[in-house]
């Protein structure tokens, strides 16, 4: 069975997108529209989304007019989309909606997955959703240098430092890149 990695983008004070759900200020950091090799899930066979990282993702590249864009990034691998929306699909995309608990879904993602990684994209809190069902194995945060006064933040969680294990601490180019392996929860004794 495959890791469950969270690897997102943030600013220095945690946030992964603006007010207006935007990564516009990523995109304007060198390196940051296109990303280095090396900060790519290269193992993930399968992707994970919320609804407001979908949306913004259909609208920033015209993917709905340009469906060849869908694959620049995600390749052909299936992407999970948790919504409770009818959303619209870009033509020969894998998107898979669901909605409920990440609980009731991570069985149908961990199956198509096999024994690859899966890459939860965005958000934060979707994120956190796979934290609390015991689900999620590695953070990666690339910390660009932007500030922002607002937005989503990066993982609306309380964690403490005995759930993350700091693994491998690196500059890529403007970004400082931070990977966490997640620690099981102590249970009370």
């Amino acid at each position: 069975m495959g890791r469950i990695i969270f690897d997102t983008a943030a600013t220095i004070n945690g946030w992964i997108a603006d007010e207006h759900d935007s990564l516009s200020w990523l995109f304007a950091v060198p390196g940051g529209e296109t990303p280095d090799e090396s900060l790519i899930p290269s193992g993930a066979a399968v992707m994970v989304e919320g609804r407001t990282t979908y949306e913004w993702v259909l609208r920033e590249s015209d993917i709905l007019a340009h469906p060849e864009k869908w694959q620049e990034f995600h390749g052909t691998r299936p992407t999970f989309v948790f919504t409770h929306r009818e959303l619209p699909v870009p033509e020969g995309a894998d998107i898979r909606f669901v909605s409920g608990s990440v609980s009731e879904a991570l069985p149908g993602i961990r199956e198509a997955a096999g024994d690859a990684d899966i890459w939860v994209v965005g958000g934060g809190d979707l994120a956190g959703q796979f934290l609390d069902a015991g689900a999620l194995d590695e953070l990666a945060i690339s910390i660009a240098p932007v500030t922002l006064t607002g937005g989503a933040p990066l993982f609306p969680r309380r964690v403490e430092s005995d759930r993350l294990h700091l693994e491998e601490a690196t500059a890529v180019g403007q970004f400082a890149r931070l990977r966490y392996t997640v620690l099981p929860a102590r249970t009370a004794s």
